[in-house]
């Protein structure tokens, strides 16, 4: 019989999903429950071949855990609002909502097709109004808490989308989706105070097992900073500044401020500044910046000084300039910084531009400096960030609709809990308007509703919640997606939560990850969870390129479409070479040889399980250091090592006669990784009613081969310098003494100072020094 992978999988795709293999029990007597998390999707309408990358791979490891004895729930949803979907449907003239469906519809059937082993039976998609409803319950509770509130504030604003758009959207000052030029604007907007969790977004990083890059960008992202908050008076006015530093005993050398183009006091003193006129081009021209272009032009410093007026240095009494330039941000710190440029080499590169003075006035004690302020009513201790609270509104459609109302007499009023969920009204237009409103006030009968305080005629909120909004506790609905009083049943919360993984893209490092730590932090000081950290262990994985190493794009013509793939080579050969091709946490380019060759070794496979087996039961050495190997591999996401050592199993047990016990061995062994082709040679050689999936993952006896000799890497700092021929058995201290009486290490120990040596049994040794 020949290997036909298309037969073979949609077969088996077909009687798993009769059979409702993957559909995971809420509790198992006998299993501890594990929820293998990865980043849900956009429903973009195609799947790319970086979403099996995301998805077929941890399915490895679902299937593993399953075989070990965990009752594994790999759940899978849409995070389906945003733009993308608006856009598309006002150029095709139809409702967002079928489009995104769609969408939906297909790619489903698209994840099907790659064999993981979701619980469909789970499916949350953020678009659903049994969903939203708790995204707006959560709204209205942190309404209560004082945790939503709305406020004026600078955003970045896109003329073409007419909405507000979040920083990571704005690509060198132009909107990321159609180029158009970004501009700053002062609007009113719905905002979540995440600021009030800044220190435990930093302080309780340390306790979970995340990647350090992911840790460092979320403690940059908040940048907390300790020093002072000081008053700079205006001379011959009531004004002040206040400047906030971290090197207070710099102040003596302080001879200019600096404000943010947009600070309130450059109003305040228009009266007062001479050059206005210029000073007003200078500030509706960083209004044409984004945050981010301006910190990254900070190097080319421009500015213009308040002419007319001056400050005054609370420390020695001194008369100084004070300038506007756009380096300075307005919500950070105070959106002023006293210039000191002989101590700070941005303050002395912007004094040489525009010939400013500099003083080398001697640093005095920090706490003295302080004192004497406080003593002055003229400064205090104080922290700063540089996180500003969320921005939610936008002002667009295709997302869930704010639960507020808006009523002349009473103000803003929270909608009452027994309406919701506040579902989007069908539009005939969904072109956002000139006045910057969102397309929802044109639905004028969902508008107006009375108010639920005084009676009276009210309008709704028209602006709906940033997309992620409804990615920040999705996790969560997973346990209990079908519960209609509440966003989980807490039985099944504590069942399942915290998740114990979370995988996905490292472009998320900050903003998604940072919001579901907050939402979930706010959640529990609510008390609705008994959890306040999301994600226990957090893992990223790399990026697929094209064949030519560059990032996938179809201008460069460099695509690989997934569904080609799968019908030319079959889903089990793209899972395997996606595992095989490079490091998970790295990624690497498709390389059309390398999935040829997995291609060859799933024939081999099948060649060589058709053929003749003794039913001699012993196990060759060699098998039982693959168990131990693989399932180090599996576990620590090594998938790469783990397809290389089952191809070196294959090699070794084909060179020699085995038994049925070896090729039972193998087959499970390599199930996670090819599960149709392992499913099909399970059923048809063993017979087997019960699926290869659910049988138990095979042991390994550790003293088969523990006096035998193995070659082990020694790396000094994590890159390799010897290898170590051992026995298996060797101690871990017998380990370090060879490693230490190494020369080809001892030549990279020289004047350096050993911190630790870390051994992995029969893996690696790593010497790790002293900076």
């Amino acid at each position: 019989m020949k290997y036909n992978p298309e037969k073979i999988e949609k077969k088996w795709q077909k009687q798993w999903e009769k059979e409702k293999l993957y559909q995971t029990p809420d509790t198992d007597s006998e299993k501890e429950n594990y929820m293998l998390l990865t980043e849900f999707p956009y429903p973009s309408g195609n799947l790319h071949i970086g979403h099996w990358y995301a998805f077929a791979l941890p399915d490895i490891l679902a299937r593993y855990l399953r075989m070990t004895g965990k009752n594994v729930m790999y759940p899978i949803g849409f995070d389906a609002f945003g733009l993308p979907a608006e856009n598309a449907a006002i150029q095709r003239n139809i409702n967002p909502r079928d489009w995104t469906e769609e969408n939906i519809k297909y790619m489903a059937k698209q994840f099907r097709s790659m064999g993981a082993s979701f619980d469909w039976s789970r499916e949350v998609r953020t678009i659903d109004p049994e969903y939203y409803k708790w995204t707006q319950w959560m709204f209205l509770k942190f309404y209560e808490k004082g945790l939503a509130y709305r406020a004026k504030t600078m955003v970045n604003w896109c003329p073409s989308d007419k909405t507000v758009l979040a920083n990571e959207q704005v690509i060198d000052g132009k909107c990321e989706r159609d180029g158009t030029p970004v501009v700053q604007r002062e609007l009113e907007q719905w905002m979540f105070k995440i600021t009030d969790y800044a220190d435990r977004l930093i302080d309780e990083l340390e306790e979970l097992d995340w990647p350090e890059t992911t840790k460092l960008a979320q403690k940059n992202w908040i940048g907390r900073s300790q020093g002072a908050l000081i008053k700079f008076k205006i001379a011959n006015s009531t004004e002040y500044v206040e400047v906030f530093t971290t090197r207070p005993d710099t102040i003596f050398g302080a001879t200019y401020l600096v404000l943010a183009p947009e600070h309130s006091l450059i109003e305040k003193l228009r009266d007062k500044i001479e050059n206005w006129d210029k000073v007003m081009t200078y500030v509706r021209e960083a209004q044409h910046k984004t945050e981010r272009q301006r910190i990254a032009e900070a190097g080319e410093k421009s500015g213009i000084e308040l002419e007319g007026i001056e400050a005054v240095n609370p420390a020695n009494n001194e008369p100084i300039p004070i300038w506007a330039a756009d380096y300075v941000i307005a919500h950070y710190g105070t959106g002023a910084i006293m210039a000191v440029p002989a101590h700070d080499e941005r303050d002395r590169e912007f004094a040489d531009k525009f010939h400013l003075p500099s003083s080398d006035a001697p640093l005095e004690d920090p706490q003295k400096v302080i004192k004497i302020l406080q003593k002055k009513g003229m400064g205090q201790s104080h922290k700063t960030y540089r996180l500003h609270d969320w921005i939610l509104s936008r002002q667009r459609y295709w997302g869930v609709p704010i639960p507020v109302i808006r009523c002349d007499d009473c103000g803003y009023v929270p909608v009452p809990e027994d309406e919701l969920p506040i579902k989007l009204p069908d539009l005939d237009d969904y072109k956002p308007s000139d006045d910057g409103r969102s397309p929802l006030a044109k639905a004028k009968d969902w508008v107006k509703v009375q108010c639920s305080k005084c009676g009276k005629t009210a309008e709704r909120e028209t602006d709906t919640m940033d997309t992620f909004v409804d990615s920040s506790w999705y996790f969560i609905r997973y346990p209990d997606p079908n519960n209609k009083r509440e966003f989980a049943g807490q039985e099944k919360i504590k069942q399942w939560l915290p998740v114990p993984l979370y995988i996905g893209g490292a472009e998320h490092n900050t903003m998604h990850l940072l919001y579901s730590r907050f939402f979930t932090k706010a959640l529990f000081d609510l008390g609705y969870i008994d959890f306040s950290e999301p994600f226990l262990i957090r893992r990223n994985h790399g990026i697929i390129l094209g064949p030519d190493s560059q990032k996938m794009s179809k201008s460069r013509g460099n695509v690989v479409d997934p569904d080609m793939e799968v019908e030319k080579y079959g889903a089990d050969t793209v899972r395997m070479y996606l595992a095989f091709m490079a490091p998970y946490n790295q990624g690497g380019p498709w390389d059309p040889k390398g999935i040829n060759g997995v291609f060859r070794f799933l024939h081999r496979v099948w060649k060589w399980a058709h053929g003749e087996f003794s039913e001699d039961n012993k196990i060759p050495t060699a098998v039982h250091r693959a168990i131990k190997n693989i399932s180090h591999d599996i576990e620590h996401l090594e998938f790469n090592t783990g397809v290389s050592e089952l191809m070196k199993l294959l090699n070794a047990i084909q060179a020699q006669s085995t038994g049925k016990r070896t090729l039972e061995i193998f087959l499970k062994l390599l199930s996670p990784f090819a599960p149709h082709v392992t499913e099909e040679l399970w059923q048809e050689i063993f017979g087997e009613d019960e699926s290869i999936h659910n049988q138990p993952w095979p042991d390994y006896d550790e003293s088969v081969f523990a006096g035998e000799p193995i070659t082990i890497p020694v790396q000094v700092d994590g890159k390799v310098r010897d290898t170590l021929n051992v026995p298996l058995s060797s101690s871990e201290d017998h380990l370090k003494e060879l490693v230490l009486e190494s020369k080809k290490v001892k030549q990279y120990l020289k004047d350096k100072k050993i911190e630790n040596i870390i051994v992995i049994p029969g893996r690696m040794i790593n010497v790790v020094t002293k900076n």
